[in-house]
């Protein structure tokens, strides 16, 4: 073993490292975070494994470990810390990878995710810091507050009502994939050598690869408890443990059983497991379509759930992709699959995609009247409306830099013999109007996303032809 710790020699990322803050956590006085990390650090220091750990912290006062922690970090989404660590584990098994979480995060919006990682058994290492509050939000009720406690959300006290408090340790050691499960705290000189011993052991499980470790650790939040340091020391001791006792919960011998090889990546192995070829596909365009922005032009295509704005929105990112332009295509659902809403935000970039939503799209494909009146506003100075005059009669007033383009989606499609195709009758018109790609990339996109319905490409290269020719000669009923 070695000395020293994981630590930053300065925290440049707490108030830009100036001065006392420099050396000094964000913690509030008294609280039991600084004490958990600084067991952490110097535990990963002394194992040697500094260069191979990642340390993952969600939301809540966890969330600034990455300030402090020499190690690779990763900021994940509110509860999603142990899902996030099982991908680190996954894709670098040599990794050692700790799941750093507070009570607030862990035991409630994360409590599914630590459940499964625990019953899938992968050797990750979770420190799980228990102030029976949740410290950053502003002091709520958590899944661990106390009975009788009080907090922003139970002024009066915890009671019957908000249920009894969550004892997640125990919940964990009865999971089989767990093999060490041990809960500590830090309100003494000897709870806190038992605090560092766990983390030590948790960490060593790990390396060996023997199971998934779990460590709860009560800690104090004086802040929340409005209680000075040793005060809060007390109530932790007096209160908390006998609520959540102390002590190791589950130890087993496990053989060391991980072994997953590292993932491949292998280019031509990848493309054979799912039908892709490196062939070059046909182009078609000579440039980027810098007439409409000089870098990434925005999309919005919206209608109600089952106008094919989704598919619409995918061909266009495939022919974007196909012609060698960086796009992307984010979609959005109601909570309907037929009749909900449904929007979906496309980019085209010259190089790359730097912000895949289109709050203030150049151009607006629009299926619905609804749709039309609430995102028609958004689009850009110059930009484009086209929208479905089949079905919209009321069209808002917009500006007169605006282009806005009425196109009979749906009764050229219906005069097809196939309303389905309403969309291509969009892209068309697209096409036409904007300029936006070519033809051609987009009809390729259209046959290929129909290879295995061959019936169906004539009706739709119809259909966006039709488009087209609405746009050219301005034909907006049938």
């Amino acid at each position: 073993m070695t000395t020293g710790t994981a630590f930053f020699h300065k925290f440049d990322r707490h108030a830009n490292g100036k001065g006392l803050k420099g050396a000094t956590t964000h913690y509030c006085p008294g609280c039991g975070h600084g004490l958990v990390q600084k067991y952490l650090a110097e535990t990963i220091a002394a194992f040697g494994i500094q260069d191979r750990t990642v340390t993952v912290s969600p939301v809540g006062c966890a969330v600034f470990l990455y300030y402090y922690m020499d190690t690779g970090n990763t900021q994940a989404a509110h509860g999603r810390a142990p899902a996030v660590a099982l991908g680190h584990k996954m894709a670098n098994p040599d990794s050692i990878v700790v799941s750093y979480q507070g009570d607030g995060d862990l035991a409630s919006i994360g409590l599914a995710e630590i459940v499964h990682a625990a019953q899938l058994g992968v050797p990750i290492s979770v420190v799980f810091v228990n102030n029976a509050i949740y410290g950053m939000t502003g002091g709520q009720m958590a899944p661990t507050t106390l009975t009788g406690q009080k907090s922003t959300t139970c002024p009066t006290g915890r009671g019957l009502f908000e249920g009894e408090p969550m004892q997640v340790a125990e919940v964990i050691a009865q999971l089989k994939g767990s093999v060490y499960v041990e809960r500590t705290a830090l309100f003494d000189q000897k709870s806190r050598k038992r605090t560092r011993k766990a983390i030590e052991k948790v960490l060593k499980l790990q390396m060996e690869g023997r199971g998934f470790g779990f460590v709860e650790v009560l800690a104090e939040c004086p802040t929340h408890l409005k209680m000075d340091a040793v005060q809060a020391e007390a109530w932790v001791r007096d209160e908390m443990t006998k609520e959540f006792p102390l002590g190791v919960l589950k130890d087993e011998e496990r053989e060391p059983w991980f072994h997953l090889g590292n993932p491949e990546f292998d280019a031509e192995r990848v493309e054979e497991l799912i039908g892709a070829s490196n062939e070059k596909p046909d182009t078609f365009c000579d440039r980027f379509p810098d007439h409409l922005a000089a870098e990434d032009v925005s999309l919005k295509l919206a209608g109600a759930g089952g106008d094919g704005a989704q598919t619409a929105a995918m061909l266009i990112t495939h022919s974007a992709i196909n012609e060698g332009f960086d796009a992307t295509h984010i979609p959005s659902y109601g909570p309907e699959s037929r009749g909900g809403t449904s929007y979906a935000d496309v980019h085209i970039a010259s190089d790359e995609v730097l912000s895949p939503a289109s709050p203030e799209p150049h151009i607006l494909i629009a299926f619905n009247a609804p749709s039309l009146a609430k995102f028609g506003p958004t689009v850009q100075k110059g930009g484009t409306i086209i929208y479905d005059s089949s079905v919209i009669t009321d069209v808002p007033a917009f500006p007169e830099e605006t282009k806005v383009i009425p196109v009979p989606f749906t009764a050229v499609a219906a005069s097809l013999g196939k309303v389905l195709v309403k969309n291509v009758v969009a892209l068309g018109a697209l096409q036409e109007a904007t300029g936006i790609l070519n033809e051609e990339s987009l009809l390729l996109a259209i046959r290929r996303s129909l290879q295995n319905k061959c019936a169906m490409i004539p009706i739709n290269e119809e259909a966006f032809a039709w488009g087209g020719r609405c746009v050219r000669e301005g034909i907006e009923k049938l």
